[in-house]
C-alpha cells in the first residue's frame, strides 16, 4: 500500500490487488509502483465457485485490481468480478480494473443475426460489479471504449514493440505488413513508429489457413525486404504462420511478427516454429508458460507502462502524456 499526503488535503491511499492468473506481472507492477500486493485469501469450492477475501481494510482506498484473462478465461473473469464486488462492499473509494488483455474483445459487433456482442456484456458486468474506471492495453478495436460508461485508459504497446524491432533490425529494408485490409491503419502507425517505411497487406486473411495456402495475393512490395507482420494478438497463429509462408514465397528476405497479446492457443507454438519465421515479438500482457516458448520468441514487459499509467491515474495526471499525444 502506498500512502500520499498533500498539504491541506486528506490522505490518499493507493492499494494494489491482483488475481491469480499472472503473478509475475503483478509482482513487477508492484515494484514499479513502489508498493506491495494487498494480501488476500482466495480458494475454489468443490463445485468450482471462486471465493476472495482481502486480509486488510480497504475502506476509502483508491483500488487498482489487476487480472490477466488467460485460459481458463471464464474462471479468471469471474474471480476478477468477485474481487471488485468485495472491494465495493468494503467501501473502497474508487475501483480501477486493470485488464492488460480485454476479455471477449473480438466479439465487439454482430456479423450476422442472433450473435452476441460479448465485449459490451463484459463492460456491463464490470459496471454492475462496481468498477469506476478501466485500464487496458491495445483493444481489438478502439470502439470498445464506448461500451463502458466511465473513463477508459487505452494504453498502447506499439511504441514498446516498435522500439525493439527498430533497434534489432537497424538498417534493414523493412516493409510493414497488415495480415488483412482491416489492419492497414495499424500497419500505417507501425510504419510511422519505425521511421517511415512502406506498407503492404494480405488479401483474405481467412484464406491463410493450411488448406487454402497459396490462394492469396500480397498488395505491396515485399521482395528482398524484411517483412514485419503486425497485429493485436496471436491466438492459433494460423494467420501469422500462413502469412509468413506466403511472404517468403513472394520473395521476402525474412519475416518478423509483432503483436501485443500472446494468447498462443494449442498448436500455435508448433505452427510458428515450422513457419520459417525469424522472430515473434510479444508483450507479457498474458502469461506465456515455458512449454509455449520457443527459440524465435521475444517477450517484452508491459509492467513499466502499466505501473506508470496507474501512478498517473492515482495522482490525477495525464495518461495520454505517456504516448506523447498518441493515446
Amino acid at each position: 500500500m502506498t500512502t500520499f499526503r498533500r498539504p491541506g488535503t486528506a490522505t490518499k491511499r493507493l492499494m494494489f490487488f491482483a488475481g491469480g492468473a499472472h503473478p509475475e506481472l503483478a509482482d513487477h507492477i508492484a515494484v514499479g509502483l513502489g508498493t506491495s500486493i494487498t494480501p488476500q485469501t482466495a480458494h475454489t469450492f468443490a463445485n468450482g465457485e471462486s471465493f476472495v477475501r482481502f486480509d486488510n481494510s480497504v475502506r476509502g482506498c483508491d483500488a487498482f485490481v489487476l487480472q490477466a484473462h488467460t485460459t481458463p478465461i471464464n474462471s479468471w473473469l469471474m474471480e476478477h468480478l468477485i474481487m471488485v464486488d468485495a472491494l465495493k462492499r468494503a467501501s473502497a473509494k474508487r475501483i480501477t480494473v486493470v485488464l492488460p488483455f480485454y476479455p471477449y474483445g473480438r466479439q465487439d459487433k454482430k456479423h450476422s443475426g442472433r450473435e452476441p456482442i460479448s465485449a459490451r456484456l463484459v463492460a456491463d458486468l464490470l459496471t454492475t460489479a462496481g468498477v469506476d474506471r478501466i485500464m487496458t492495453v491495445d483493444l481489438h478495436t478502439s470502439q470498445t471504449q464506448g461500451f463502458f460508461n466511465g473513463p477508459v485508459d487505452h494504453l498502447l504497446a506499439q511504441p514498446l514493440l516498435a522500439t525493439h524491432v527498430k533497434q534489432r533490425y537497424a538498417g534493414a529494408e523493412i516493409t510493414v505488413v497488415a495480415p488483412d485490409s482491416g489492419r492497414v491503419k495499424l500497419a500505417e502507425k507501425w510504419a510511422e513508429l519505425l521511421g517511415g517505411h512502406p506498407i503492404a497487406f494480405i488479401q483474405r486473411r481467412n484464406a491463410l489457413s493450411d488448406e487454402h495456402e497459396g490462394t492469396n495475393l500480397v498488395v505491396g512490395d515485399v521482395r528482398g525486404r524484411l517483412c514485419v507482420i503486425v497485429d493485436d494478438m496471436i491466438d492459433t497463429a494460423a494467420t501469422m504462420a500462413g502469412a509468413t509462408r506466403l511472404l517468403l514465397a513472394e520473395g521476402a528476405s525474412d519475416v518478423v511478427a509483432a503483436a501485443t497479446h500472446g494468447v498462443l492457443s494449442e498448436g500455435a507454438t508448433e505452427r510458428l516454429v515450422h513457419s520459417g519465421i525469424r522472430e515473434v515479438v510479444l508483450t507479457n500482457t498474458l502469461p506465456i508458460p515455458e512449454e509455449k516458448r520457443f527459440p524465435q520468441l521475444s517477450i517484452l514487459s508491459i509492467a513499466p507502462l502499466l505501473a506508470r499509467a496507474m501512478g498517473e491515474v492515482f495522482e490525477g495526471g495525464s495518461v495520454t502524456s505517456l504516448f506523447e499525444g498518441d493515446a
